[in-house]
């Protein structure tokens, strides 16, 4: 564990450089569109991730955004599923250079495009230095994009945290349930241990909440366990209906902003959307998160 910790305050260090960096020179930042990394994540599973990941993608979508939604879901990838897709290539293949990252990316008949990459995570940390160049160059071409989601797997494994530490904007969502809060509470903790409170951009979304009072009491009772206790700030930022909506989308597997575009938890997601659109961060781009992710320290030789 030391270990790990060791290479993620690595990578947060040089995320905070980076960030340094780019508001010194604001005009050499607006000359280079890089796409935002969004990564979205949760304590457990069941508390509608996927769901919100393929959703948001739609949502900025329809403000003129081009969207990308990676899933990054190690044990069981979901994506493609609520989509009813059946990808044929995956991160695999672009990893044993049989595919490129074009000819795996799979347009969508509602204006996003897909990546399959539940095999292709799991195999990068085995990757020598050059394939990792080749692979980072290749995900490089994915850089006129406007929006990466990133749907990562439930929990706090190493490669959830690596994610969250590269990310621009990293949303965790938990659901009023008791639970959900506490392993919500969970990784906020280890992020907080983890990248010795640095401010991680982290968001919280409360999914499946009766209203909006229900959810503020949530929001409200989270951001302060960890602004007291972990010394991490943490933004709210919305909160989507228990609509019934939702689960009929879900047994359809269509993305609920399609079934029913005017339902309460669309409306939600809209509302999300809108308010992280009005709050863009300094981007660094898809490969500048993988470098941060996978780059080999000069030191120990190890990815930091």
């Amino acid at each position: 564990m030391e270990d790990q910790a060791e290479k993620l305050r690595e990578i947060m260090k040089r995320k905070k450089e980076n960030s340094a960096a780019g508001s010194a020179s604001k005009s050499n930042v607006k000359a280079v569109d890089k796409a935002r990394i969004i990564t979205v994540t949760s304590g457990k599973g069941g508390v509608g991730k996927t769901n919100l990941s393929v959703n948001m993608a739609l949502a900025f979508a329809r403000i003129g955004k081009k969207v990308i939604v990676m899933d990054a879901d190690l044990g069981l990838a979901n994506v493609n599923v609520m989509l009813n897709m059946i990808p044929k290539y995956n991160l695999y293949h672009v990893i044993k250079k049989q595919k490129t990252i074009r000819e795996i990316l799979v347009e969508t008949e509602y204006g996003i495009s897909i990546v399959a990459g539940a095999s292709g995570f799991s195999q990068i940390a085995n990757m020598n230095e050059e394939d990792r160049k080749d692979f980072i160059a290749e995900l490089d071409t994915l850089s006129n994009t406007d929006i990466i989601i990133v749907d990562t797997s439930a929990g706090v494994s190493s490669n959830v945290l690596d994610f969250i530490a590269a990310a621009d904007d990293a949303v965790i969502v938990t659901t009023p349930e008791p639970t959900a809060i506490t392993d919500a509470y969970g990784i906020i903790k280890i992020i907080a241990t983890e990248y010795d409170s640095l401010n991680m951009g982290l968001k919280l979304v409360v999914n499946r909440a009766r209203g909006a009072a229900q959810a503020k009491s949530v929001a409200d009772r989270m951001i302060n366990i960890a602004g007291q206790f972990l010394n991490l700030k943490l933004d709210y930022l919305g909160f989507i209906y228990d609509d019934v909506s939702v689960q009929n989308a879900v047994l359809r597997q269509k993305p609920f902003m399609v079934v029913d575009p005017k339902c309460k938890a669309s409306i939600c997601v809209q509302h999300i959307v809108e308010r992280m659109d009005r709050n863009k961060p300094i981007t660094t781009g898809f490969s500048g998160m993988l470098k941060r992710l996978f780059k080999s320290s000069p030191e120990t030789g190890r990815g930091a």
